[in-house]
């Protein structure tokens, strides 16, 4: 690893990843040397998508971006960042409700550790009504949701 690369991470369950945070990658990828999009466990969720398919389907649409790592990870988050030599937790919002639901989350990690920041970045407006709870709403239902990934479900 090249001394002083800045790195961050994208944590979430991404379940499925979506238009939306593909956008946040692009955007971080132009402020970071490195993003590393980190597949977290929630243990609120459970998953609709197999964590290995998104996973394995990402790392095939991301082949060509030198800049994009994709991991799984089991921990505190910022205990990950640490691990991974991160500086930076990057996160995608959509509006104030996923501020509200942010905010607090950022402030535990900055308590927890203070050499890692955590970066909000606005997503663009054609992707801000996309969430992954509305789009397994729709493919539970056979609803098409292939305008709204960046990589084929099949």
């Amino acid at each position: 690893m090249p001394v002083n690369q800045r790195i961050a991470i994208f944590p979430g369950t991404f379940d499925p990843f979506t238009n939306g945070h593909h956008d946040i990658v692009m955007k971080a990828t132009k402020l970071f040397d490195k993003v590393i999009i980190a597949f977290g466990v929630n243990s609120q969720k459970q998953r609709m998508f197999p964590l290995e398919i998104i996973v394995d389907k990402l790392k095939v649409f991301y082949a060509n971006n030198p800049k994009i790592e994709i991991v799984d990870y089991n921990e505190i988050t910022v205990d990950f960042a640490k691990k991974m030599n991160a500086i930076c937790i990057v996160r995608g919002l959509r509006n104030g409700t996923d501020f509200n639901y942010e905010k607090p989350i950022a402030l535990i990690n900055s308590k927890l550790n203070s050499k890692i920041e955590t970066l909000f970045l606005i997503a663009n407006s054609e992707n801000e009504s996309i969430s992954s709870t509305i789009l397994r709403d729709l493919y539970k239902y056979k609803k098409d949701i292939s305008g709204y990934v960046p990589y084929d479900l099949k």
